[in-house]
Formats: C-alpha cells, structure tokens, sequence
C-alpha cells in the first residue's frame, strides 16, 4: 500500500471541494488522509463536513480580527517575527503603488490572523495544505512559514477560471461576461500574488448558448471535484516538480516564469 501523506485544508463557505477530497480519500482515490480543516467563517458550512468525518476542526474569525484592529490599532499585538518592509515588498496582492496606509493596514490584519492560523495548525503534522474555496489570499508571512524549502510548494489552489486569465473571486462569471466560447478550472500552487502561482491541472467544457451563470458554475463544480483530486494524488506520488523557465521575447527581453512539470509515473 502506498504512504498516506497528511493533508490540512482551509475552507471558507459549503466546503463542496473539500468533500470531494475527503471521499476521494476515504475511497483511495488518493493516497491521502485530511487531518484538519480550518475556516476564516464561523458558520462555513464545511466544518460540519468535516465534523460528519471526525476530522479535527478550527476557526480563526477573519473578519473579528479586522475589527479589533482597526478599533484599537495602536494596541494591535503584531507577530514577533513579522517584518512590514520585506513582506510589503514581496507581496503581489496589492500594487505596488497602492495607498501604503491602506496597504500597510491589511498586511498587519492578514499577519495576526495568519499567526493565528499557523498556531492552529501547528499541532498538526501535514505535508500538503489544500485551499477548498478559501477565500483569503495569503501574505507571504503565512506562504513562507509552511514552504519551509521555497523550491518545495506545499499550498494548493482551485480556481474557477482557466488561469491565467481571470483570476479574483468570479472566474466562472467573468468567463461568460468576456462572451468565452469555452470555461474551466484550474488547480496551482500558491505563490505571492492573486491566483499566479505555477499551473498543475485544468479541465475545460464548451460554453452552450443556453447557458446561464447558474449552469457554468454547476459544470464547473462538477469539473473542480474531479480535478483537484487528481492534482493531489499527482502530488502524493511525488510527481510535481517546480522549474524556472525562460523564454526570450521581441526586443531581447527575457521572459521568466516558475512551472510545474509532471514526472512519469514509474
């Protein structure tokens, strides 16, 4: 029998995606086992779920830590070893040339509920952190204190929409507003920024003309709880391996770009 790896998940709302995860496990369709499940949302319909499988669950109240912040900002106790200048720089959430008050806020906020995150997650043992609809972008604070080794990604991502086109929280529905003949998801690793980090997997349908927001979304779920196990089994097995590539361009520009390569199956 092939080893278990371990796998966290961070779910936000119903938790659709983690169930198909959790029965792709339980019937060996992945050799895997999830032993947590945190949310950001107190009512996230997902740790129910995850209680229903006596999966052991946490929740770190996003939305309360931003309220305390901002109603006591001056007494707000930041991580220790949280540096604002280098995680303003590497970030990719928010441009560069945003108002750096604005900016400056949300990477304190993010950091002392992602700190609250790693603390929940700490007495856990896990190899792979799957995203099943979280719907918080992640600070390099966070991304960085689990990719101990930058080389070895251990965050995934399902998104709704073929990246790198449409990233953001409406991929299905700005998919049909741009008038795409065709609609997908895709599975990635999770890098600095907004749904840019390294492609695993996607699946693609064809937009009918009778389609509606509600049935692409429907066809797409259907798509995602296929994919994103596949993605994981590819990752249990070793498969996944991270490469810089470089391509050059017009006007002797190089372009670089962090990809994912699938290994034989041996």
């Amino acid at each position: 029998m092939a080893k278990r790896i371990r796998l966290g998940a961070l779910i936000s709302g119903g938790g659709t995606n983690l169930q198909a995860i959790i029965d792709a496990c339980e019937s060996d369709r992945i050799d895997a086992e999830v032993v947590f499940v945190g949310s950001d949302t107190p009512q996230a319909a997902g740790l129910e779920r995850a209680r229903r499988h006596a999966i052991p669950v946490f929740v770190v109240d996003y939305r309360a830590v931003a309220h305390s912040f901002r109603q006591a900002p001056g007494a707000a106790e930041l991580p220790p070893d949280f540096r604002l200048d280098e995680i303003r720089a590497q970030q990719g959430l928010l441009a560069k040339n945003a108002d750096p008050t604005r900016l400056d806020e949300f990477l304190k906020i993010r950091a002392i509920a992602e700190a609250a995150l790693l603390a929940a997650m700490q007495p856990f043992s896990f190899d792979l952190l799957v995203l099943a609809g979280f719907m918080r972008n992640l600070t390099p604070y966070f991304i960085d204190r689990v990719n101990a080794d930058r080389a070895v990604p251990r965050i995934m991502n399902i998104h709704p929409a073929l990246l790198p086109a449409f990233p953001g929280t409406d991929g299905y529905g700005d998919t049909l507003r741009y008038g795409c003949k065709v609609a997908g998801c895709t599975v990635h690793f999770v890098d600095y920024g907004e749904d840019s980090g390294p492609i695993i997997g996607q699946r693609a349908f064809p937009i009918r003309p009778e389609d509606t927001i509600e049935t692409i979304r429907q066809r797409g779920l259907e798509q995602e709880w296929e994919l994103y196990p596949e993605c994981i089994q590819l990752f249990a097995e070793g498969r996944l391996k991270t490469v810089r590539m470089t391509h050059p361009l017009p006007g002797g520009k190089i372009f670089e770009r962090t990809v994912v390569t699938i290994l034989p199956k041996f």
